[in-house]
């Protein structure tokens, strides 16, 4: 390869995390460093620069492995001169740098969910050394709404366990060399809210509901009883043909535009028995495709202790 031809290949990816206090941003660096990332935490904004200098032509051919490497680099409340005029000033110029692949990634959490992982840790909110955290956390949302408008990705961690987020972040950060679309299929309970991050979501309460069954109603769509009630009422079968053809169909189309995440959300009323069992079936489909699937039922246990399956080809 001539000089000319290796320094056009480099194009070091550059991915900016910042986010809400108690939102996920250490756990996030962790993950990032386990599939190769350099991680930077709290780096002054003036120094940006410095650490992702263009290289001279001679040391990006000599050195190609090394500029490559992508580079991590979390900004929040705590950094010096953190602030939109000093955004514009010390990052905005390395969104034009042809040497450089810019991405800012966002993580939020609903302010109940943020205020009691600072109660659970004991820890400060970086804003509300002196007063309730709720309070800090309010502030801080309000400083940030500006940065919030600028992500090119924003992830809400409130229903998201660690495993959760490590996956989801690999399936949009790993190495380009190893492209693979993550499927999660998760079941909700309408009344709870939406799963943050579903990107297609299917109500299936059209569906016998076997809640109003006595012996049905304490077991769940993992049941076989259940299972078999709900396979019995008549529009099951076309509507989970017509779904899995249209899931099925749809998964290269994705990986042809570049998706390495996608989350199928499958809701009913209680989150407990035909979204749970739909929710399985869709997993198993999706696994005879080849593809790793992961299968969480997020209102299975009222929200605790949610029951998460991983299946692949491996």
């Amino acid at each position: 390869m001539s000089t000319d031809s290796a320094a056009t290949a480099i194009r070091r990816r550059l991915l900016l995390v910042t986010g809400m206090s108690g939102a996920g941003k250490s756990t996030a660096l962790k993950a990032l460093e386990d599939i190769g990332y350099e991680v930077v935490d709290n780096l002054p904004l003036s120094l940006l620069s410095n650490l992702v200098r263009p290289l001279e032509t001679d040391q990006m051919a000599h050195d190609a492995a090394s500029a490559n490497r992508p580079l991590a680099l979390c900004v929040d409340v705590r950094t010096r001169q953190f602030d939109l005029e000093h955004f514009e000033q010390d990052i905005a110029p390395l969104l034009d740098r042809d040497d450089l692949d810019v991405t800012l990634l966002f993580l939020d959490g609903d302010d109940d969910a943020l205020r009691r992982r600072f109660t659970e840790t004991r820890r400060p909110h970086p804003l509300a050394a002196d007063r309730p955290v709720i309070d800090g956390i309010r502030r801080e949302r309000e400083r940030l709404n500006w940065l919030k408008s600028r992500a090119d990705l924003t992830v809400n961690t409130t229903e998201l366990s660690i495993m959760d987020l490590r996956r989801l972040l690999a399936g949009h950060f790993s190495h380009p060399a190893e492209p693979e679309l993550s499927i999660f299929v998760v079941s909700f309970s309408y009344p709870r809210g939406l799963p943050a991050d579903a990107d297609l979501v299917f109500d299936v309460r059209f569906l016998s509901n076997p809640h109003y069954e006595s012996n049905l109603r304490p077991l769940s769509g993992l049941d076989l009883a259940v299972g078999r009630h709900i396979e019995a009422d008549s529009a099951f079968a076309p509507f989970f043909a017509n779904l899995k053809d249209m899931l099925i169909s749809l998964l290269p189309a994705y990986e042809r535009e570049g998706k390495s995440y996608l989350t199928i959300a499958v809701g009913c009323t209680g989150g407990r028995h035909r979204s749970v069992f739909v929710a399985e079936r869709v997993g198993q489909a999706l696994q005879e495709t080849g593809r790793q699937i992961t299968v969480r039922h997020r209102d299975l246990n009222g929200g605790r202790n949610q029951k998460e399956a991983s299946r692949g080809s491996s």
